[in-house]
């Protein structure tokens, strides 16, 4: 089943979120991932407006967006964003499906 990482940041440090950024598209390629959404146009319907960046990419499953995250590879990319305060990030995977029982 389907899994979609989402991603809700706001960046800090440009040129050093970027070298973040740079980095994460081959990783997720990897992973099985594939980014829906990158950035671009978007407009807050409800809650605080605190982040400015949104990422969805979706994975064959949860299990290999969680790998993906966990990944050295990922882990060391991401560092270039967390030692410095580049950009601040939330970021959840969640199975697709409708669980509402």
């Amino acid at each position: 089943m389907p899994a979609y990482w989402i991603a809700r940041a706001r960046i800090n440090d440009p040129v050093e979120y970027k070298r973040y950024t740079d980095l994460v598209p081959e990783i997720i390629e990897k992973h099985g991932g594939k980014v829906l959404a990158r950035g671009g146009k978007y407009q807050i319907m409800e809650g605080p407006e605190h982040f400015h960046r949104f990422v969805v990419i979706e994975f064959p499953t949860l299990e290999q967006g969680v790998t993906c995250f966990e990944s050295q590879e990922y882990q060391d990319a991401a560092a270039f964003r967390r030692a410095n305060g580049a950009g601040e990030v939330q970021t959840v995977v969640v199975e697709s499906g409708d669980a509402t029982d």
